[in-house]
């Protein structure tokens, strides 16, 4: 009796305590699993830089209107089109005239019958500036790059005409699109980046800016775009102020995780 006793308190010792207290399950906990392992963490990572209305109120509302009057100067009826483009162009007629209504519908529309290509550019220049900033600041830095270089070219244009460089049939040739603000939304993202990164954007955008000098002699984007992107590189003080700083991660939203529940301390019986 006393070695069966002894076996018994042994086998005691070496048993796994269980938790007494039930099991609680919910909906959540059971899916939560489901929804972080339904997704490579690549495709995870991918998905997060996609503008939405939470994180990208700007740049996903931007996009919104502009995939809205590409569609309609695609489909719409041409001389209504035509009319309405006409008077949300930016060149020094309207300036001159209505300089408020050109300078904002001019950037209501694309420069062209697709909106993909602008879809990456904002992806890759006002969403993550926006991030970074805030929708209001980075809506600034947009309207100054957009607004600025806009004036600009259009000045070089009248100063052309009024010198016989050009005829004066450039003071009313339609000016509209985006790729100044998307611009100057890169040169100003430039500035919040690591010394490598700038660097390396920089580097880019002056590749791109200079191959469209030479190959596209269009005076008004030969004047513009150059201007646009040194609009972005002198915001450069006021897109630090209150923000990140360089080389700072961007603010990604954390997916749920899941922990194990700790089983409870093993009770003793009498």
């Amino acid at each position: 009796m006393t070695g069966s006793s002894a076996d018994g308190g042994a086998m005691a010792d070496d048993a796994v305590p269980i938790d007494p207290r039930p099991a609680v399950f919910s909906r959540a906990r059971l899916r939560a699993p489901l929804r972080a392992g339904s997704r490579p963490a690549g495709m995870r990572a991918a998905l997060r830089l996609l503008p939405t209305p939470r994180r990208n109120p700007f740049t996903f509302g931007y996009l919104a209107l502009l995939l809205g009057t590409t569609l309609f100067a695609r489909f719409g009826d041409p001389e209504l089109v035509r009319r309405l483009q006409s008077a949300s162009s930016s060149d020094v007629h309207n300036l001159l005239v209505r300089p408020v209504s050109a300078l904002l519908f001019s950037g209501f529309w694309v420069a062209g019958p697709v909106w993909m290509p602008y879809f990456w550019a904002f992806l890759a220049t006002l969403a993550p500036l926006e991030r970074r900033i805030g929708g209001r600041r980075a809506a600034g830095v947009f309207a100054t790059g957009h607004i600025g270089a806009t004036l600009l070219s259009q000045a070089v244009v009248a100063g052309a005409v009024a010198g016989g460089v050009l005829a004066s049939g450039a003071l009313d040739e339609l000016d509209i699109g985006v790729s100044y603000g998307v611009l100057t939304c890169l040169g100003a993202l430039a500035g919040l980046l690591p010394l490598p990164g700038r660097v390396a954007v920089l580097a880019v955008a002056g590749a791109l800016v200079g191959r469209q000098l030479l190959t596209d002699t269009d005076l008004v984007t030969a004047v513009g775009h150059p201007a646009a992107l040194l609009v972005g590189v002198a915001l450069w003080g006021r897109v630090r102020r209150g923000g990140r700083g360089p080389g700072r991660p961007l603010p990604l939203p954390h997916w749920p995780t899941v922990r194990p529940r700790r089983p409870g301390p093993a009770r003793s019986e009498a």
